[in-house]
């Protein structure tokens, strides 16, 4: 990789934008992780609470490289717009997941909220690797992730009526 030819001003700002969702998200999140999700039952596959603070930095890292990518390819190209459109739909589903589920402590609302962010998650990826095959790589692990917060989600849902 030839380090003088990155746009370290776009880079960066993909890379904020991307962190922003985690950081608002955080603050909805942080106050009922320690009240309402404490008291849940929850499936025996749930990570520490730490985890997933640091799990969510390092996607958003790689979705804001991922963004970065595209971003680069020229913001005057349609299907780059179309993307890079589709993947801030998806990154304003991923902080409303925070607000349906923690916000609200509504699991039944969380869970429609993040089967919306999976399946954009599923189009900004086919949107991506058209675009760069790694932009769309790098947004597996996201998706990932997600499918497991979904089944967290959906466990949670199950185990408290």
């Amino acid at each position: 990789m030839n380090f003088s030819k990155i746009n370290w001003k776009q880079l960066i700002i993909s890379i904020i934008i991307c962190q922003i969702p985690g950081i608002f998200g955080g603050f909805i999140t942080v106050n009922a992780i320690q009240t309402w999700y404490a008291y849940l039952q929850k499936p025996t596959l749930v990570p520490p609470n730490w985890s997933f603070s640091i799990v969510w930095t390092l996607l958003y890292l790689l979705m804001g490289i991922s963004l970065y990518i595209v971003w680069q390819k020229g913001w005057s190209m349609s299907d780059v717009k179309t993307a890079m459109s589709i993947f801030i739909v998806q990154l304003f589903f991923n902080f409303l997941w925070s607000y349906l589920f923690f916000g609200l402590r509504s699991p039944q609302l969380g869970l429609a909220g993040i089967t919306l962010l999976w399946i954009l998650i599923v189009v900004n990826i086919i949107q991506f690797y058209r675009i760069s095959r790694p932009a769309g790589l790098l947004l597996v692990p996201y998706i990932l992730w997600v499918s497991f917060a979904a089944y967290l989600n959906y466990s949670i849902m199950v185990l408290n009526p």
